[in-house]
C-alpha cells in the first residue's frame, strides 16, 4: 500500500531548521518594532493647524493644542469636528507607519507565512 501524504522518505527536509529560525527571527523583529512603535507620537493638525492632536504608538492621546481663534463658545461643533479629523489623522498616520514597519520585516507576506 502506498504511503500518502507527508515528505518523500517520512524525513523532513533540511530547511526546516532553517524556516524554524527565520520564523523566530522574524518573531523577534516584530515585537521589537512594536516597542519601537511603543515610544514613538504622531502629530496631526486640522484646520489648517488651528488644532493639533499628538499620540502614542499605544493609540492614546498625549496632547491637544488649540490655537486661541479656534475657541469659539457659539461653535463648539466646529472645535469637535477639528479635534475629532486631527486625532483620526494621527490614528491614520500610527497604521501607516506599524503597516509599512511590518512589511519591512515580513518581506509583504502580510504577517502571515507563505504555506
Amino acid at each position: 500500500m502506498a504511503r500518502r501524504g507527508g515528505f518523500p522518505g517520512g524525513a523532513m527536509p533540511g530547511n526546516m531548521n532553517n524556516l524554524m529560525k527565520q520564523a523566530q527571527r522574524m518573531q523577534k523583529q516584530m515585537e521589537e518594532q512594536q516597542k519601537e512603535l511603543e515610544e514613538k507620537e504622531f502629530t496631526a493638525a486640522a484646520g489648517g493647524g488651528a488644532v493639533e492632536v499628538t499620540i502614542s504608538g499605544k493609540k492614546e492621546v498625549t496632547k491637544v493644542k488649540l490655537q486661541p481663534e479656534v475657541v469659539d463658545p457659539d461653535d463648539i461643533e466646529m472645535l469637535e469636528d477639528l479635534i475629532m479629523a486631527a486625532t483620526n489623522e494621527a490614528i491614520r498616520q500610527v497604521e501607516d507607519y506599524s503597516q509599512e514597519s511590518m512589511a519591512k520585516i515580513t518581506g509583504g507576506l502580510g504577517g502571515g507565512f507563505p504555506f
